[in-house]
């Protein structure tokens, strides 16, 4: 069976965008093939913007997430492996969904205890212009909780 992985990332991404919020993704950036800007890379982990006013040219594939955006000025084409995607949550509130492990291909496991609600890494507001392009200050605010 396929992931149902990418097929929530879309659904997700395109509620939060719906509602008027902005989407955040949340990436483990040690895996192979995550091409994500190391400067705001912390704790192996980056949160990026990928909000339509943030990004250029956004793909969310069935195998990866692939987009354009600036990142302290500078232009860069962002890579990111399905199976590196831990979370989608909207900026504003902090409603989202972690993603954990899935059967078959992939990481061994899931994001453990790194979340959007540990006051870890934070990324850039990818393209967003504001704050003078300096990376993005640690802010407490919406987080996501696991639910069962």
């Amino acid at each position: 069976m396929t992931s149902s992985r990418p097929y929530l990332l879309r659904a997700l991404w395109e509620w939060v965008t719906d509602n008027g919020f902005t989407p955040h993704i949340l990436v483990d950036a040690t895996l192979d093939g995550v091409v994500v800007p190391a400067a705001f890379v912390e704790q192996g982990k980056i949160t990026l913007n990928v909000g339509p006013s943030a990004v250029q040219a956004l793909n969310i594939g069935d195998d990866a997430v692939a987009f354009s955006a600036r990142f302290a000025g500078n232009p860069m084409d962002v890579y990111v492996p399905m199976t590196a995607v831990l979370a989608i949550y909207a900026r504003e509130n902090g409603q989202g969904m972690m993603f954990g492990s899935e059967p078959g291909p992939g990481p061994e496991d899931g994001p453990g205890g790194d979340g959007p609600d540990d006051p870890g890494p934070k990324g850039s507001d990818a393209g967003s212009g504001q704050e003078g392009d300096k990376p993005a200050a640690r802010r407490k605010g919406p987080a996501l909780k696991v639910v069962k």
